[in-house]
């Protein structure tokens, strides 16, 4: 753990540079806007540790599959967000001499992330090693008003002296990724342009062909004044740059603006990517920096309007919040239903960029409730375009019918995960995808989606379990052998309990929904069942069969549901008692010593418990709750939240409360020792559960939203918006009770503590304590 990151309610700073952390800080401070991104890398030359990473939405790379024993249904490759062309990068040099932080003596640094505003500011003063003292101040952003662009505005001051400064904005497109399973670089180069100030690198990937223009214009001023510098423009192979020369007196400011825009041929035509790049460019250099700036910040106001939740009394609780929403917003937006939400968002190459079943467990509630309805909507349609995919998937590992087994990795719907353990036995993410089918209905009532979408899914996922379970003569019950739950540190397991319970209620489910659909829409029904083939009589039996006679693994002396079979065979050893030193046991113990121990990476039964929590009640949610906490590790950052949520059901503040702060500031002070590589972006959504979730005890309950909040001791009050079915509230719960202030244009019921609330149009109420 980590605690070098200053504590402020809308701004994530740190102070003085310290090079060990700088992977870490460049992962924390990264920005983006849902269609770009890039880690908070120096737009200066940095000789030290770095990763450098500037990712565009959408633009993959299919890297051939790395293993040692190849095995039939193996990916072909992993498919990967590459990194794309650079465009942050400003060399400077002062008299000859390169400024470079790793070969200065660094007098002051000041990193800032503005969350309120979405612009990163650092400020440093550096002694090169002539002698010369140099202050710099650099402010960027990745716009949300235009997505395709972002702009820098780098000044640089001499201290000290009188001099010669050459600055050189460039756009880099020979960029490699960290990750590359054979040290293959991904892109060509199609063509570049130059001009005095500015010009743009044409890129195309290898194999996957996507192209994009990445462009800039620069502008220069001197104590605020624009100036026409000496310009020299540059060229080589996939690199464009302007050479600018000036002298700078001591304390004179010299200040270059780089506007950039990125443009894919996702969204435009390829034929257009060179003009609309020019015409961008344009455009923002028009407008000024300053504009845009404030124009940021304005576009940033209307989401924090939405989806702020404000803490009273506990700052580090309200940064780490914020943290989390910040970087949720940056990620995805939801306009384009070819996009999804990669683990590290644009914050980081590991996971590829690509997309796993996080999205549906732990992103939807988000965006269910703090986006327009049809933000989750395009979710679930990323999923339902590519059911043929699944199919096929499923075709290759055995299956057949049109059953679907969804990829645990993809971008197009083709599985792309390289480790046998995911790939073919972590078939629970199947459950995740049908539940977040459910969950947008229940949340939003458009039950218009079962008939349109949702159906023809739940049968291709039924049809999987209904084939993945045998009948076990010796049980003289259904099993599901060879799995891999979500307690990724036991593999090719007989009976994961979550598994089964997955497998039995997605059944459930299908079946429930396709009599709902028959019955509301019967042409729709009969088109469904002629397209995919269903035989409701026969498939409907063989579903009620299994579901009557699942087995599920239960150990009689702690009366709880067993994680899976031959789990108490294993040495019964609590995480309390593993020394600090051989944590985390993912970094410090062999695979094998942990195959073989007890300790749990992540909810697993618990997880079961979370999602199916009216189907039992307290105490043996309690129960399966103290049994499994203790012996779990939480080296997921998918754990803590689950935890956080489960112990506010069952009235453990302590517990509660530790494992909000874990998963709020797990990338902050970086938990697992693993921020370097990037964010957990899609855990986050899971910190906003705890919250609205957890503190908020906010559930759906026959249509209508129901709350059973309470107070952590160290909190003042604490409130959040939510988005139901029409209407807007924000929740306030304080030491006087929940006040509702219902912000639409409509009246609407919520039940507080179980009992109905009526709250008028543009109204508010207070529910006492």
């Amino acid at each position: 753990m980590k605690d070098y990151i200053e504590v402020d309610e809308w701004k994530i700073i740190e102070r003085g540079f310290n090079p060990a952390c700088n992977k870490i800080s460049e992962s924390i401070f990264s920005l983006g806007n849902g269609r770009m991104g890039q880690r908070a890398n120096f737009e200066e030359a940095y000789s030290g540790e770095t990763l450098s990473g500037n990712y565009v939405a959408g633009v993959y790379y299919p890297d051939k599959t790395r293993v040692g024993w190849w095995k039939n249904g193996y990916p072909e490759y992993f498919a990967k967000v590459i990194n794309a062309a650079n465009w942050i990068g400003i060399d400077v040099t002062i008299d000859g001499e390169q400024l470079d932080l790793a070969k200065c003596e660094v007098a002051s640094f000041r990193r800032e992330l503005n969350m309120k505003e979405g612009f990163l500011k650092r400020t440093f003063t550096a002694k090169t090693g002539s002698g010369k003292l140099i202050e710099v101040e650099a402010i960027r952003f990745c716009s949300i008003a235009n997505d395709e662009t972002g702009a820098i505005k780098y000044s640089i001051t001499p201290i000290n002296f009188d001099g010669a400064l050459m600055l050189t904005p460039f756009i880099d497109g020979d960029v490699v990724n960290q990750d590359s399973n054979y040290g293959e670089k991904f892109w060509d180069e199609v063509t570049k342009e130059t001009w005095p100030l500015g010009g743009f690198i044409h890129m195309r990937t290898k194999k996957t062909g996507f192209e994009v223009v990445t462009g800039m214009q620069v502008v220069v001023f001197q104590d605020g004044e624009p100036v026409s510098p000496n310009v020299q423009p540059l060229q080589k192979e996939k690199y464009v740059a302007s050479q600018i020369q000036v002298k700078a007196k001591k304390g004179q400011k010299t200040t270059l603006i780089k506007y950039v825009s990125n443009l894919a041929s996702l969204n435009h035509p390829t034929a257009e990517l060179a003009p609309d790049t020019r015409q961008i460019l344009l455009e923002l250099s028009e407008k000024r920096f300053d504009v845009l700036l404030a124009e940021q910040a304005k576009a940033w106001a209307k989401k924090w309007k939405h989806n702020d939740i404000i803490i009273e009394g506990d700052t580090a609780a309200q940064q780490a919040i914020r943290f989390n929403i910040f970087q949720l917003n940056q990620t995805y937006t939801g306009e384009d239903d070819r996009l999804n939400i990669g683990p590290k968002g644009f914050t980081g190459e590991k996971y590829g960029g690509s997309t796993y079943w996080d999205t549906e467990a732990y992103c939807v509630p988000f965006y269910l409730a703090t986006a327009k309805q049809q933000v989750t909507k395009n979710l679930l349609l990323y999923r339902y375009k590519q059911l043929g995919k699944a199919i096929d998937n499923a075709t290759l590992l055995g299956f057949n019918d049109g059953a679907a087994l969804y990829p645990m990795v993809t971008m197009d719907g083709t599985e792309c995960h390289n480790e046998w353990e995911i790939t073919f036995e972590e078939i629970h993410r199947n459950g995740a995808i049908a539940f977040a089918i459910y969950n947008y209905v229940r949340y939003t009532g458009d039950e218009d989606y079962l008939a349109d979408y949702g159906l023809e899914v739940l049968i291709a996922i039924a049809r999987f379990w209904s084939q993945r379970v045998n009948w076990s003569n010796e049980k003289q019950q259904y099993v599901i052998l060879g799995v891999t739950g979500p307690n990724e540190y036991e593999n090719n397991v007989n009976n994961n309990w979550y598994t089964n319970k997955q497998a039995t209620w997605c059944m459930e489910y299908a079946m429930e929904v396709a009599a709902k659909v028959k019955a509301t829409a019967p042409a729709k029904y009969a088109a469904l069942v002629s397209k995919t083939n269903f035989n409701e009589a026969e498939e409907t039996a063989r579903f009620k069969g299994i579901i009557e006679k699942m087995y599920f693994p239960f150990e009689n002396d702690y009366q709880v549901f067993l994680q899976q079979d031959g789990y108490m065979d294993k040495e019964q050893v609590l995480v309390k008692d593993l020394p600090a030193t051989e944590r985390p046991i993912t970094q410090k113990w062999s695979w094998d010593r942990i195959l073989r121990s007890c300790f749990i990476k992540q909810a697993d039964v618990l997880q079961g418990m979370y999602f199916f929590e009216d189907q039992y009640d307290l105490d043996t949610i309690r129960r399966n709750y103290d049994f499994y906490e203790p012996r779990t590790v939480h080296e997921s950052s998918l754990s803590p939240c689950v935890h956080a949520i489960i112990a506010a059901k069952l009235g453990d503040e302590a517990r509660a409360y530790e494992f909000y702060l874990r998963t709020s500031r797990l990338d902050l002070d970086d938990y697992n020792n693993d921020t370097e590589d990037g964010c957990h972006i899609t855990s986050m959504a899971g910190t906003w559960m705890s919250v609205v979730e957890g503190f908020g005890g906010m559930r759906v309950r026959d249509g209508k939203l129901s709350f059973n909040p309470f107070l952590p001791g160290k909190w003042k009050s604490f409130s959040f918006h939510i988005g139901f079915r029409g209407s807007l509230l924000n929740i306030k719960v304080s030491k006087d009770g929940v006040q509702i202030k219902n912000l639409s244009g409509s009246s609407t019921v919520v039940l507080v503590y179980g009992k109905e609330q009526f709250v008028k149009a543009n109204d508010e109420l207070l529910v006492e304590a």
